[in-house]
């Protein structure tokens, strides 16, 4: 099986064609593929397929195995290795998606890809959509208790084609990150777990996020939380609708369509080195 090294941000994947669709991989090959010491190394594993809808279609996996709805930095790698491969003679790809399609464009500079932009659509602001157990309106800055830790948060739930639970912080660097993320991932108010993230407000036009991601752990970076952070930043009136988002790994430039009422997300996508797995 061949297959593209790359990244957004530092948020790694390891990217494969299968346009014959004849690739399986159980949730133990995937584990071992992007194990750090004993694999590839990756966040989680892309399959790009054929589309009836799109241009082409992609697949996310975890590196726990379990397969996600949509990701934002692998669907720049996706475009950008799209463009590059020659799989479309266009600058803008269309991609399917589990939850749909979305449309990216790739930026050259000096015929080189430089950024890729993407439609990420509209945010899912409905509680019993993201979904979010026994609730049936927007969750705004609602308590959330953590039993086992002792701590209460302010959340704001919301899907970007994946469910995300939005903190703000005045520091994140002092939150005990790891225990609070995983409680959250699996705190009964979601029924398929959520990625969760931790915002401090810079400016209006600014924000610095860390994500603890669904199925993976603390990533260097997260396409669909930065786009989660803003529309929460946006309903909580803490930030405008153009915001660069800060992020371990980077940055992204995020924009909340009011009209269209769709998020736009530009950023790097980074091949780093091709491979065959024997």
């Amino acid at each position: 099986m061949k297959f593209v090294k790359m990244h957004g941000l530092g948020n790694d994947f390891i990217v494969v064609e299968d346009f014959s669709g004849k690739i399986q991989l159980s949730d133990l090959q995937i584990q071992k593929l992007c194990h750090r010491n004993f694999g590839v190394g990756a966040d989680g594993l892309v399959l790009i397929l054929p589309s009836q809808k799109g241009d082409i279609r992609m697949r996310i996996f975890n590196s726990d195995g379990t397969e996600a709805e949509m990701c934002g930095n692998a669907i720049r790698c996706v475009a950008r290795h799209t463009y590059e491969r020659g799989l479309v003679d266009k600058e803008e790809v269309l991609v399917e998606t589990h939850k749909g399609l979305n449309l990216t464009k790739v930026f050259l500079v000096e015929d080189q890809v430089d950024s890729v932009e993407v439609n990420m659509g509209e945010p899912v602001l409905d509680s019993q959509l993201v979904p979010a157990q026994g609730k049936d309106r927007l969750i705004l800055m609602e308590d959330l208790v953590l039993n086992q830790l002792g701590l209460t948060f302010k959340i704001t739930a919301l899907s970007m084609g994946n469910p995300h639970c939005v903190i703000f912080v005045e520091d994140g660097e002092k939150m005990p990150f790891n225990e609070i993320g995983y409680q959250i991932e699996h705190h009964p108010l979601f029924p398929q777990k959520t990625n969760v993230e931790f915002v401090e407000i810079i400016s209006d036009k600014e924000i610095k996020m860390r994500v603890w991601e669904r199925g993976v752990g603390e990533t260097l970076a997260c396409g669909t939380g930065a786009c989660a952070s803003v529309v929460a930043s946006v309903l909580n009136n803490l930030t405008e609708r153009r915001v660069t988002v800060y992020l371990p790994g980077g940055q992204l430039e995020i924009y909340w369509d009011e009209e269209q009422k769709t998020v736009f997300m530009r950023g790097p996508a980074e091949r780093v080195f091709n491979g065959e797995v024997l």
